[in-house]
């Protein structure tokens, strides 16, 4: 696959281009770049500018409102809700991270759901948010139905990420963010663009079976069998029910039905380590966790342990001095 090598910051420009040709504001692109871009320079493209193209197509057909006055109501010492008017989930989710994060400043935790929301991209982003800020981040957010219950032949729950975040002292924090189902969907639709085979696992076909061509896949699978799917209905259940959005095969598809508003919902939770034990004693734990883990003896195959999140942070730095590499054809769109 021909592939393009560009800055982050051209990336950036490139992405806020295309999205205020179609009437966003400065601002609003702005976000949705920035939150593109980290994904992007962590290696994980499938949620990086890749997306953009998408995005612009529901804008135009109306599947997202380009004016969205996003709210916040704090109904308790801890607690809030954000309706995001059905704008894009970057901007709205970031309201919430840091209505989450203010709180758990003052008391201790703060969780906040958000409902009439849309595509979030990547959890990772947020979550390091709160970690940079020396707070504990956990985000998730539910998505339309692309995935087998297990023991299940047709899909009813979607990828549902879950995200944490954890600070430490010296040391980077620790950033884990995965989907519930075994790879993203937009890993398939990366192998797809790339030509190239998945692994078996990752998805199946009408029948249920599980194939190694990216073309072939209706629905994916749970990562861990029933681990992983009993993990996706709890996701459903806290960025689903408890914002008071929609569930499983109720949800808006993403790619299709472009001009209908999604309603998706998402979950953020700050935690406040300062107020449940010393802030540098847990910072400096940290630190010792992740560097015992990694003087841990590797196994045949391995040239040594890595901490989640690490491999992505190893990226990010290479990335930021060499750049980022996209597909040719997502490249001819962003400058088109």
């Amino acid at each position: 696959m021909a592939t393009v090598t560009i800055q982050a910051e051209e990336a950036k420009r490139l992405v806020i281009k295309q999205l205020t040709k179609v009437g966003l504001n400065e601002e609003t692109a702005g976000k949705i770049a920035e939150v593109l871009v980290h994904a992007d320079l962590r290696n994980v493209n499938s949620h990086g500018v890749l997306r953009t193209e998408h995005y612009v197509n529901r804008l135009q057909a109306g599947g997202i409102n380009p004016e969205a006055q996003i709210s916040f109501q704090k109904t308790g010492p801890v607690t809030g809700v954000v309706d995001g008017d059905d704008g894009f989930g970057h901007v709205i989710s970031d309201v919430a991270m840091d209505h989450a994060i203010d709180m758990a400043r003052e008391s201790g935790v703060g969780m906040v759901t958000v409902f009439n929301s849309s595509h979030c991209g990547a959890l990772s982003y947020f979550v390091q948010k709160a970690a940079d800020a020396k707070l504990i981040g956990i985000a998730m957010s539910h998505t339309d139905k692309i995935v087998v219950p297990f023991g299940g032949k047709t899909s009813f729950l979607g990828t549902n990420p879950i995200a944490y975040g954890v600070p430490a002292k010296k040391k980077k924090p620790y950033i884990l963010d995965m989907a519930t189902s075994n790879v993203a969907w937009g890993k398939i639709l990366q192998a797809r663009e790339e030509g190239k085979e998945i692994p078996e696992g990752w998805g199946v076909d009408e029948n249920g079976a599980a194939v190694t061509d990216p073309n072939k896949v209706v629905s994916l699978s749970t990562f861990g069998g029933p681990k992983g799917y009993g993990l996706s209905l709890i996701v459903d259940v806290f960025s689903g029910l408890l914002a008071g959005a929609a569930f499983g095969p109720h949800i808006g598809k993403m790619y299709e039905d472009l001009d209908k508003k999604r309603k998706l919902g998402h979950y953020f939770c700050v935690i406040n380590p300062s107020f449940f034990t010393d802030t540098d004693i847990f910072l400096e734990q940290m630190d010792q966790m992740i560097e015992e883990l990694k003087q841990v003896e590797p196994a045949p195959g391995f040239d040594r342990v890595y901490v989640p999140g690490e491999i992505e942070q190893i990226n990010e730095e290479k990335n930021l001095k060499h750049g980022i590499t996209i597909a040719s054809s997502v490249y001819e769109f962003l400058t088109k």
